[in-house]
């Protein structure tokens, strides 16, 4: 197939194992890296409507599998990863790191501390409401901007995202290019103290040091004293994954980390195959000991190996 003219980086059969922090996966078909929201816009109202396309992050909560994707991957770089603020609003290109966002907005007294300890770009926080200590994107949320499948530009109000609990409402194909946050205000040096003690907190009992994609499995679903399904998630995954046993488990080189039970870690040699089936059997185990279907934290897209 022809592919569109870029001005930004188009290479066909790339790996994509150097660009997850799990380090596994076969090759996409396409990685675009647009030069800038033209170059996107242009590209994708080039690319025929049949072939599919997957917009990836920095890659921190991803297991391509290891036959790789039958896609065009697209993502952001330098050209989508601005941060500016604008009054109590705080404008970041979805390539900009959540961590980065957190500090320019504290030197500007503006509160988005919870970003300071997610993995991920902005782009991929919007995507899954990512949330920290009790707070999550849709708490700050305004509108986000993005590229359409069809190479249209639009805004998208937060309400129109139907953000819920590690998910959103964004068509399959569309690639946020920028969200708008509202913030409170805060004194620049107590929020850098806050973001110091969140970090201090997350690599005490987080294994920060190994290859992970964060999280695993979301927290289940709490259930009150009727039975019902309520939506608190009172419950900890690595709670229920530690009552199955499964705390420092290992299938190739795959393991539960033993200092965080929801942690999948790469020890060093493993295939994006022993990640899924360990934590499949880390699913299998817990549904046996305690009734409760974990569901996947991580995304994982692609196809298996042939081999």
């Amino acid at each position: 197939m022809t592919m569109p003219e870029v001005r930004g980086t188009l290479t066909p059969d790339r790996s994509m194992a150097d660009l997850t922090w799990l380090r596994v996966g076969g090759p996409a078909d396409w990685l675009f890296q647009p030069a800038d929201e033209a170059d996107l816009a242009a590209f994708l109202a080039a690319l025929p409507s049949d072939v599919p396309v997957f917009p990836m992050g920095v890659g921190s909560n991803l297991i391509v599998r290891d036959g790789g994707l039958r896609a065009v991957v697209i993502r952001l770089g330098r050209g989508f990863n601005g941060i500016r603020i604008e009054g109590d609003r705080v404008i970041a290109g979805a390539a900009a790191l959540d961590a980065h966002v957190a500090r320019k907005a504290a030197e500007a007294g503006r509160d988005l501390t919870f970003l300071r300890t997610i993995p991920g770009s902005i782009g991929g926080a919007v995507k899954m409401n990512a949330g920290c200590y009790g707070s999550y994107v849709a708490d700050h949320l305004i509108e986000v901007r993005a590229i359409t499948r069809a190479g249209e530009a639009v805004t998208i109000s937060a309400a129109d995202l139907n953000l819920q609990y590690r998910q959103s409402d964004i068509p399959d194909g569309w690639i946020v290019i920028e969200a708008t946050f509202r913030t409170a205000e805060g004194d620049p040096q107590g929020l850098a103290e806050r973001m110091a003690d969140q970090l201090a907190r997350r690599d005490a009992s987080q294994p920060t040091k190994d290859r992970s994609a964060g999280s695993t499995f979301r927290n289940p679903v709490g259930h009150s004293s009727t039975g019902r399904a309520d939506d608190t998630h009172e419950l900890k995954a690595w709670k229920v994954i530690d009552d199955a046993g499964m705390r420092g488990a290992t299938l190739g080189g795959a393991q539960m980390s033993e200092k965080h039970s929801n942690f999948l870690i790469n020890t060093g040699q493993a295939s994006a195959a022993d990640l899924e089936n360990l934590g499949e059997l880390v699913r299998k185990r817990v549904s046996e000991t305690s009734g409760l279907e974990l569901q996947w934290e991580i995304m994982r897209v692609g196809e298996p190996s042939e081999k």
